[in-house]
């Protein structure tokens, strides 16, 4: 993935207050007030020295958005809906597994959600390449915890643990999608009580998601920053999603563009042949024109801008 060229904006600890906006008329207050860190004392696997967290504006003006880099606590930042429903959904933005995409992956979805009734929780993720151990499970770590976290405390977020989904884009759409098929997975020791209850997901949403790390099929930066340089096959297999469908597998509702130049279309495609195949309930929807990551910013005479409006009314419909 190209990276544009940024802004700094601020480099704090996640303890200190949100960052205000600045001068930049679109730099958003981030992190939100109420948020919770994932683990109860270092997260699985810390590299040896600090990671510097970092926030950057980034993109041309009129389309800046916040970007975070240098995850160490990695946390649920927390959305309530003024009219809530009980309905919940881990949020996972994307960035190539080089940043997390907080504002228009993040933050911009969790208030169309709660405009809808449900409370989201944005998930920042700690990223593969800044030292973790083993890089290619820190992710899925991260994700697993955070919907076992928030099932725990379900009461004290106003949601029904049962009703709680998945959505993610982009590379933060492998991470959704992994969650989807390896929930059960055993990838880090027990910390706490937490650890003993589920994070499956009720239903998942994909986004434009990086589906499998196959060479050739994926999005490549994806693929390195998660895997590291020449994975071996069993590697790529394991985390490859797309492979791993089942009919136990969470209703999962998919959008892509066909002219995606950076994350195949042919991933949200192949997707659905697998649910159809293992006759897990699945609805597709494809735009002839949007690019990646367009999120909720596609062009109002856009048909890529009505997908919002349409997993809503299907999340009701499949758990949520």
């Amino acid at each position: 993935m190209t990276l544009l060229a940024s802004t700094a904006v601020s480099a704090q600890q996640w303890g200190d207050p949100p960052l205000p906006a600045g001068k930049d008329p679109e730099t958003p207050s981030w992190p939100p007030r109420e948020r919770l860190a994932l683990w109860p004392g270092r997260p699985p696997g810390g590299p040896a020295q600090p990671i510097a967290l970092d926030w950057t504006m980034n993109g041309p003006t009129g389309g800046r958005q916040l970007w975070v880099r240098g995850v160490e606590t990695p946390e649920i930042n927390v959305f309530r809906a003024p009219e809530p429903d009980g309905s919940a959904v881990l949020v996972i933005p994307g960035g190539g597994y080089d940043f997390v995409s907080v504002q228009s992956e993040g933050l911009e979805i969790a208030d169309f959600l709660n405009t809808k009734g449900t409370t989201a929780f944005v998930l920042t993720y700690r990223l593969p390449g800044e030292g973790w151990t083993p890089c290619h499970l820190a992710p899925l770590q991260d994700a697993q915890r955070a919907m076992r976290l928030i099932r725990a405390k379900a009461s004290t977020f106003g949601i029904d643990p049962e009703r709680l989904g998945v959505l993610g884009f982009s590379a933060g759409g492998h991470l959704a999608a992994d969650l989807t098929v390896s929930h059960g997975q055993r990838v880090h020791d027990a910390v706490d009580a937490v650890d003993s209850l589920s994070a499956r997901p009720a239903f998942s949403g994909l986004i434009y998601p990086v589906a499998t790390v196959q060479p050739g099929a994926s999005h490549g930066g994806s693929r390195d920053k998660l895997l590291g340089p020449n994975p071996s096959q069993p590697l790529a297999d394991a985390r490859s999603p797309l492979r791993h469908i089942t009919g136990e597998t969470a209703p999962t509702f998919l959008v892509h563009a066909i002219d995606d130049d950076l994350v195949p279309v042919a991933n949200t495609i192949d997707w659905l042949a697998a649910c159809r195949a293992a006759e897990v309930p699945c609805e597709a929807h494809l735009y002839s024109e949007g690019g990646h990551g367009f999120a909720l910013r596609a062009p109002k005479d856009s048909s890529a801008s009505q997908w919002g409006e349409m997993f809503a009314r299907w999340m009701r419909k499949h758990g949520g």
